[in-house]
């Protein structure tokens, strides 16, 4: 061991620290010292020791994750990545399989099996728990992006009917998982919620006074049904740390806990920034993702983008007198349409970022595309002043007068197809990330072109 332990307790996921418990680790399963190897691992979180296997030769990896504790070896198992999860869950044996499986929690177990192969899946279910396997068909059979695939089925419930005695008698009953005890929820007698309590409030009641009369009806909810992004707003919104999931009846069916809410929008985020990138969505760690998948996404969007950009070489011949008798034009070509672009996928990023953390709403477009008229036009006129010199220098007043009016109007023009795309696609109920910068960019260009040449052919026609 080095002079200062590693395994010591690490707030900060110290890289470093890493690398020495990595190196530790080897060399205690070389040693072949479980026990040692047991203890300090105990000392930090299982995300931690997520790390820790992951980062292992795969040999190596199977060894470790049979040597831990089953408790801690189900814990670490819900944090790996899908395709190390499989690898490990292929190297057991179907016993320890199935019940590493049933050990898991239900979204998490929900998760896992609808990311494997049919028959794999098949297998296994048969030999699961009824009540687990009735657990499973329940999550997985909401749409993959809803709120039902998310949630836990396990919470705690108590009647409104209750006094504060026998609610607490209830729950001391239970011997329950703590963290389900920070969220009680009221229902009546049909199982309906009613409202959400914290323990404390009950603990410090009356003991004779009801639920009914400690509930203030404020209770925020979501149905099963919605949108899991709807969830992340909601908790964002509220600032909850679990949000209550019902069916289209009132009926409370499960809760979405706040680190779900972390992971969905990781998610959502990278997905966004895919679709920005013109990349299909990959939901694979990039480093794991294969060559030929990798191809398959990005390919379909560049081949789009070779086709679009056949329109800014059209517009760029329909202009060759033009070309051929003011050379120069060319020179300020690609500063021109690469000014409309980058304008335009500035305008777009921070829409679609806008739209999709609610700070603007679609009513907001007239009152945004006038600010953006503002802003645009300020950053024209410094960017055609600018240029204007430069062109006063290639070919005098007259194309200094040509590259800064269409460096002004390109700008103008590209920031407002930036920003209105993405409220565009919102109103077509087409996620606005769609509105991707090579996209953006693509259509600002031919724009710029059209704008540059057609400013240039009324100014210039004179002095050829």
């Amino acid at each position: 061991m080095h002079a200062t332990d590693p395994w010591q307790y690490d707030p900060g996921h110290d890289p470093e620290i890493h690398q020495t418990r990595l190196s530790e680790l080897q060399q205690l399963l070389d040693e072949m010292h479980f026990e040692l190897l047991r203890q300090c691992v105990s000392k930090i979180e299982v995300q931690d020791i997520a790390a820790l296997l992951r980062d292992l030769p795969a040999q190596k990896q199977i060894l470790f994750f049979r040597i831990l504790p089953k408790t801690l070896a189900t814990a670490v198992f819900s944090y790996l990545p899908q395709s190390a999860s499989e690898d490990l869950l292929s190297s057991l044996t179907h016993e320890d399989a199935l019940e590493l499986i049933q050990h898991l929690d239900a979204d998490d177990r929900a998760a896992f099996l609808d990311e494997l192969p049919a028959e794999v899946v098949q297998a296994l279910s048969h030999r699961l728990p009824r009540e687990k396997l009735r657990e499973v068909q329940l999550l997985l059979g909401y749409p993959a992006e809803s709120v039902g695939r998310l949630m836990q089925p396990d919470f705690v419930t108590i009647h409104q009917s209750w006094t504060a005695t026998e609610a607490l008698d209830y729950l001391r009953g239970l011997h329950q998982d703590t963290s389900l005890l920070n969220n009680l929820y009221v229902v009546d007698d049909s199982n309906k919620l009613s409202d959400a309590l914290h323990i404390r409030k009950l603990a410090l009641a009356e003991p004779t006074t009801r639920v009914s009369d400690l509930m203030d009806h404020r209770v925020v909810y979501i149905h099963a049904q919605e949108d899991r992004e709807k969830a992340v707003s909601m908790m964002q919104h509220y600032d909850l740390d679990a949000l209550p999931v019902v069916d289209n009846d009132g009926v409370m069916l499960g809760m979405v806990t706040v680190d779900d809410i972390f992971d969905v929008a990781e998610a959502e985020t990278t997905e966004d920034f895919h679709k920005m990138g013109s990349v299909g969505v990959i939901n694979l760690n990039i480093g794991e993702a294969g060559t030929m998948l990798l191809y398959r996404k990005r390919i379909g969007w560049l081949l789009l983008l070779v086709f679009v950009n056949i329109f800014a070489g059209i517009a760029i011949a329909s202009f060759e007198d033009m070309i051929a008798a003011v050379v120069a034009l060319v020179f300020f070509l690609p500063l021109i349409i690469g000014s409309s672009g980058n304008a335009g996928a500035q305008a777009s990023t921070l829409m679609v970022r806008s739209l999709a953390t609610g700070d603007v709403r679609m009513k907001d477009w007239g009152r945004l595309l006038l600010k953006e008229v503002s802003v645009a036009a300020a950053l024209g006129l410094t960017m055609g002043l600018a240029i204007s010199f430069i062109g006063y220098w290639q070919g005098g007043w007259p194309l200094a007068a040509v590259v800064g009016l269409s460096m002004i109007a390109v700008v103008v023009v590209g920031s407002l197809m930036g920003m209105s795309l993405p409220f565009i696609l919102s109103k077509m109920r087409i996620d606005p990330a769609t509105a991707s910068a090579p996209l953006i960019t693509s259509m600002a260009d031919i724009v710029g072109i059209l704008i540059y040449f057609s400013i240039a052919v009324v100014m210039l026609s004179n002095h050829v």
